[in-house]
């Protein structure tokens, strides 16, 4: 049950707080010569942090020439893959919830529904590891990518020690961080579920029930082959309780009974 409340809960907030992300950061340029100073300089950026496709525009502190520059990196595989796992285990979760609630009597009328939701888990939780340590390393080049102090080392007044760089607003990284920790609390969560799961198995159902069917059979086995312990005596002889009948030579019925070779020999 927990797996059914939690699972697209935690799915939407891992790819809603990374898949939504927007940032900015400010930066300040004054030249020397105050008129071509530029104290506010906004560079926005957002999910899939495609950096080197955003662009800005700085002073040079050379008359009012500009000069167009770009942040550095481009970390969309990471952050696409986190959001595309995220995505894909929400829409699962939240189909394997409609079956649990509505079609229960059909997901247990053979192992199928069992064992194909067992391989499924256990690849989701697999991808949400590998995920949530790709889009982890991603953001920690995402923060150096986007520090100010970084940013400001591409810029060529800032090279110049008569001018003066500042950062301004550094860019707020907090529901990126979240993002990780329930990409975390996902894959804790699907995996901790691969028992639960295995457990409605026809494999977890068949170990349980291979032991009683051994000890079982066991006894059944003495008794097919006429094996009796309660056959010995008090005296240890080998006392059988029937009495075997044959035919002999002359027609005449030979009985051996309880009485050993005494009732034999009164018989001849």
């Amino acid at each position: 049950m927990c797996m059914v409340i939690f699972a697209p809960l935690f799915a939407i907030f891992a790819f809603a707080t990374c898949g939504g992300y927007s940032g900015e950061l400010r930066l300040s340029v004054d030249c020397a010569n105050k008129s071509e100073s530029d104290l506010s300089i906004d560079i926005a950026f957002a999910y899939p942090f495609r950096l080197h496709q955003v662009n800005f525009e700085a002073p040079t502190c050379e008359g009012k020439r500009k000069e167009t520059l770009a942040l550095i990196g481009d970390f969309s595989s990471s952050a696409e893959f986190f959001v595309t796992i995220a995505v894909f285990a929400f829409l699962y979760s939240l189909a394997a919830t409609v079956v649990y609630i509505f079609f229960q009597n059909k997901y247990r009328e053979n192992n199928r529904g069992p064992l194909i939701d067992f391989i499924v888990t256990v690849v989701f939780s697999f991808l949400w590891l590998v995920s949530s340590s790709a889009w982890a390393k991603g953001l920690s080049d995402v923060k150096i990518a986007t520090d100010p102090d970084e940013v400001l080392l591409l810029m060529s007044a800032c090279k110049q020690q008569s001018n003066k760089c500042l950062p301004v607003r550094s860019p707020v990284m907090s529901s990126l961080n979240t993002s990780v920790v329930f990409g975390y609390l996902n894959f804790i969560l699907w995996a901790g579920n691969i028992w639960f799961v295995f457990k409605e198995t026809g494999w977890h159902s068949s170990g349980q029930r291979h032991p009683a069917d051994t000890m079982e059979k066991q006894p059944s086995g003495y008794n097919q082959g006429g094996y009796n312990q309660d056959s010995y005596g008090p005296a240890g002889g080998y006392n059988q309780p029937g009495s075997y009948g044959q035919v002999g030579e002359y027609g005449q019925s030979q009985s051996y009974g309880q009485s050993g070779p005494t009732s034999f020999a009164n018989q001849i």
